[in-house]
């Protein structure tokens, strides 16, 4: 192997999660140590603990602030770039603090006992190595590192990510890692040297290098421009968000470690510098959205599987792993603080053939649906989203999941019937669902088990099949609505349509569509390869291991999506609901009607050639 690729990868590179073992000899060591009688204070192990997990929560806090869409909305510096494969290259952007802490392990001091907590002339020494000697000599690192050999070999890793991001900043190779660790070591040996060491040193220092790292590539200016007016001198010391947002766009200037100073001396500043900053604070960079796709929360865990709690985890499928568990009890306190005090959010936004799209949340969860003192309040929460789309100039608005429900509001009739003259368009985009469930089904079909038979989705799926001389057994003991589908139905097709009240009656069928919550008891019922299409959500769980299970209705985005770096529930990536996509084609399509109560069976293939026209796949 090369020297580079050996200096490139790190030691720990196929360990995966499992990397995080490296922390258990720290923590038997402080155990053992505390076990011995060493108070928390001289047990150095335990501090090192301790500074890894501020700097841990440091970084969240960076990662969670960066997805606060209030906060960024008017300041982004690079819109719709973050990626999947950016997510993925910096899952290891937590292996500087692995190392720092292994090296505060193996060289760190042998007795703290007579460490001060605190002593000033430690830190005055501190800031001046630092100012002296670390911002310059990683100034002209980093300027070697830009140099052809070792920026295709090395630095060229870090820039791959175009727009940056908090975990951007610990994105290197080991080579790197190691000469900025060298770097980071130098003003707290040198302090310590001199007579000022304390325990300050060792927590000040990292969190304070780490603050200002995260800062840089924070991805949004959020340094006011008074604070430059009032303290002039202040751009020689510390660099903003966009200043080294221009090295990540132009990599021939801003080399700089955290002070501008040293570009300056060194004729590296970027002209625009100064100009692109103003712009970005006083103009502002939000687009109005074309398109909200409005969802709501399904549980505690899945609530938490968002860029907000944790970016890497909410870039896979949410399963509902046993570690999801241990942060329950948050999810648990945030459920009833948004019950309380929440209010309609922006949570994803992304951009598809120049048409801006967003995602908000009612801060509801799945369970309040069916809380009946609840519905007034859920209602009043869409009212006011739908409002806030049609002032904003939202072309389509489209309601997810339970946030259509036909006893709930009608399929969203209730808002168009009590504003109409709404500009926004409601859509429920169920068409595209029914017609993705009906694609789903195998040519040959003639015979169809159908639960949640009297919804609208259900409804749709009946009319369409029996007018292809499919028969439909429909599980309802409404004999009502039962027989009001079967009037819509054309004359010489109603034979089709066969109203059944037990599960019982599906044992013969091979093909059931499932559009209501389905037990174990009832599935079993199923003769052995019998096939599940599905569009209840959440999705049923998989009972049957001699059957098979259909995937939710989901539809995947064209590859000249933008900004998409999360996944949508279960769905796999790029992968949204089929009531999301129908309204994105609502949208792509400029049709001016709105889409709410009964789905109006002759647009089923109309919508379907139109989603797969703007590039949308279906999920099969």
């Amino acid at each position: 192997m090369e020297e580079s690729k050996i200096l490139g990868c790190w030691p720990w590179q196929r360990m995966g999660t499992y990397k995080y073992h490296l922390f258990l000899p720290i923590f038997l060591s402080a155990a053992h140590s505390h076990y011995l009688g060493t108070s928390p204070r001289d047990n150095w192990c335990f501090h090192i603990l301790v500074i890894a997990a501020l700097r841990y929560a440091l970084y969240q806090a960076w990662s969670s602030f960066a997805r606060l869409h209030a906060v960024v909305k008017h300041h982004q510096i690079i819109s719709y770039a973050l990626t999947y494969e950016q997510v993925d290259r910096e899952f290891d952007c937590d292996n500087g603090i692995i190392l720092h802490s292994l090296l505060a392990y193996a060289l760190g001091p042998n007795d703290i006992s007579g460490f001060s907590i605190w002593n000033l002339r430690g830190l005055v020494y501190l800031i001046a190595f630092h100012a002296g000697v670390t911002e310059s000599a990683y100034y002209w690192l980093h300027r070697a590192f830009h140099t052809k050999s070792l920026f295709r070999s090395f630095h060229s890793y870090h820039h791959a990510s175009t727009a940056p991001e908090p975990a951007t900043a610990f994105t290197h190779t080991f080579l790197e890692a190691l000469l900025q660790t060298v770097l980071m070591s130098v003003p707290i040996f040198a302090s310590c040297f001199l007579g000022g060491s304390c325990l300050a040193l060792f927590y000040v220092y990292p969190l304070a290098f780490d603050f200002f790292k995260y800062l840089g590539h924070f991805n949004c200016e959020i340094v006011p421009l008074w604070a430059f007016q009032k303290l002039p001198l202040l751009k020689y010391l510390i660099y903003t968000p966009s200043y080294h947002s221009l090295h990540h766009l132009d990599l021939k200037s801003n080399f700089c470690l955290f002070m501008p100073l040293y570009d300056y001396l060194g004729g590296t500043q970027h002209p625009n510098t100064h100009a692109f900053y103003r712009s970005i604070r006083k103009d502002g960079r939000e687009a109005v959205p074309q398109f909200v796709f409005l969802v709501h929360c399904i549980d505690i865990l899945s609530s938490l599987h968002v860029a907000f709690s944790g970016r890497t985890a909410s870039s896979v499928p949410f399963r509902g792993e046993w570690y999801a568990w241990l942060v329950f009890p948050i999810g648990l306190v945030s459920c009833f603080c948004v019950w309380i005090w929440g209010k309609t959010f922006v949570a994803t936004k992304y951009l598809l053939d120049g048409l801006h799209a967003q995602s908000w949340v009612v801060p509801r969860y799945g369970f309040h649906y069916f809380i009946p003192a609840c519905a007034a309040g859920i209602n009043r929460h869409i009212e006011r989203a739908i409002l806030d789309a049609d002032e904003l100039g939202v072309k389509v608005i489209s309601l997810a999941a339970l946030n259509k429900n036909e006893s709930l509001n009608g399929g969203g009739l209730l808002f168009v019937k009590k504003h109409p003259n709404l500009k926004v368009r409601v859509v429920h985009g169920n068409t595209l669902t029914a017609a993705l469930v009906l694609r789903e089904l195998p040519a040959e079909t003639s015979e169809v088990f159908l639960t949640g038979s009297t919804s609208k989705i259900g409804r749709a799926i009946a009319l369409y099949l029996c007018r292809r001389n499919v028969r439909i057994m429909m599980l309802t003991t409404s004999r009502e609505r039962y027989q009001s589908i079967v009037d819509e139905a054309p004359a010489d097709c109603r034979h089709n349509l066969v109203q059944v009240t037990k599960y019982q009656a599906g044992q013969t069928c091979k093909t059931w569509i499932v559009g209501k919550w389905a037990t174990s008891q009832d599935q079993s019922w199923a003769p052995h390869g019998s096939h599940f299409h599905q569009f209840v959500v959440p999705p049923v769980h998989e009972y049957r291991k001699d059957c098979t299970y259909g995937k939710l209705a989901g539809m995947k985005l064209p590859q000249s999506v933008e900004g998409v770096h999360s996944c949508e529930y279960t769905f796999d990536r790029g992968v949204v609901a089929a009531c999301h996509a129908g309204g994105l084609v609502h949208a792509l399509e400029n049709w001016t009607h709105h889409e709410v109560g009964s789905i109006d069976i002759d647009h089923i293939d109309l919508v379907w050639e139109a989603a797969l026209k703007h590039g949308l796949e279906p999920v099969l």
